[in-house]
């Protein structure tokens, strides 16, 4: 689901690719721009190559997150259990509401709330099981309801590809069609030893499922574990005024990101991808913090540590982990507290007025022969 095309009607019924040009990835897709075989982490090109008349357009991070929060607060008020797989993925428990509700209807209501509140299109499976009610989503995209009811998960899932299993990937996929597996019903009518064979210890797991056995159980502590953002640029940088500045965009945004989700980070990371595609990358530890100036120096300090001078960079990135939410303690000196209040008070404003409308005054420049600058 792309934000983007619901927040502008010029891209309905078109393909749709989030993510960073030329050299980048998808991020997401539409489902128009799935027909041609494009799938998220599919290089920008090559997605390109397969459908060159889609429309490419840069994600907002802060409308996901805004959207999943609006999700994730109707769904708390009107169930009683509910796990929040990612971002934009929930499984609901209605275990014992058919005492009170007809739940087919129940959920029915509740997609067509969440669609008239939010704007967004929403899938939804229903059925016993956890892995089910993922497959049954995955066939009613997009914006699609169905329903598997109790005794008839044979008939849903047999005729079903074995790929459409979630977790099956291609090399396991590939495998299981060598010995002649082709459907769940294939590998239904195959014993668990047989299957353990051929898919060593996940293949009595893969029996169970094509039986229509599986757990319902869902967690309800989900937490975000990490946030990040990074860039591929459209040329390599030697430059190191240019990195700098690149390294303080990304750190800001990734700031503005874990301000947003109220959370603060105690671990840093910063990547560099350098020409031939060697990856690098460095973290520490940090006294948990969610404020620019302490977040841009550590990830200059790190990127200083594992940059080979003179190198050509392709692509740089910072991610936050150790979240833990702002209530917390966190490790302030001085007027930091009135400094978070100030980060937060310039949010409001990148909120009302755009992202770009409040930007700091960086000077960023080499000072001497080993790389390091200053603001």
């Amino acid at each position: 689901m792309s934000v983007e095309r619901i927040n502008n009607p010029s891209l309905k019924g078109k393909p749709v690719l989030v993510g960073g040009y030329e050299r980048g990835v998808v991020a997401a897709c539409s489902y128009e721009a799935r027909q041609f075989g494009i799938h998220s982490a599919m290089p920008m090109k090559k997605a390109m190559q397969l459908c060159p008349h889609a429309i490419v357009t840069s994600s907002s991070r802060g409308d996901y997150s805004k959207y999943s929060r609006w999700v994730t607060d109707i769904i708390a008020s009107k169930v009683p259990l509910f796990e929040k797989a990612s971002i934009d993925e929930f499984y609901i428990d209605l275990t014992g509401m058919d005492k009170f509700f007809r739940v087919t209807q129940y959920t029915k209501d509740l997609r067509q709330f969440i669609m008239k509140e939010t704007g967004l299109p929403i899938s939804c499976g229903l059925s016993t099981a956890r892995f089910i009610s993922k497959m049954a989503t995955n066939e009613a995209k997009p914006n699609g309801f169905l329903e598997i009811p109790p005794g008839r998960e044979k008939e849903f899932l047999w005729p079903l590809a074995i790929e459409k299993i979630n977790g099956v990937g291609k090399q396991t996929e590939m495998r299981l069609k060598s010995f002649g597996l082709y459907t769940i019903e294939d590998i239904a009518k195959t014993s668990p030893e047989l299957m353990e064979k051929y898919a060593g210890k996940w293949g009595e797991s893969l029996w169970q499922k094509s039986q229509g056995i599986g757990s319902a159980e869902i967690t309800t502590d989900w937490e975000q574990k990490s946030m990040s953002h990074e860039n591929t640029f459209d040329s390599d940088h030697t430059d190191i005024s240019f990195l700098y500045q690149e390294l303080v965009r990304l750190t800001e945004k990734t700031a503005y990101s874990l301000r947003e989700d109220e959370k603060l980070t105690g671990c840093i990371t910063v990547k560099i991808r350098y020409s031939d595609f060697e990856t690098t990358s460095r973290q520490e530890m940090v006294d948990y913090t969610a404020l620019d100036d302490a977040l841009i120096l550590k990830v200059k300090d790190l990127f200083n540590k594992s940059w080979q001078k003179g190198r050509p960079v392709r692509l740089l990135g910072v991610r936050f982990s150790h979240l833990i939410p702002f209530t917390m303690q966190m490790s302030l000196f001085e007027n930091s507290a009135e400094k978070l209040n100030l980060y937060k008070a310039v949010d409001d404003i990148k909120d009302r007025f755009g992202s770009k409308s409040v930007k700091k005054a960086v000077n960023v420049k080499q000072r001497d022969k080993d790389g390091s600058g200053t603001e």
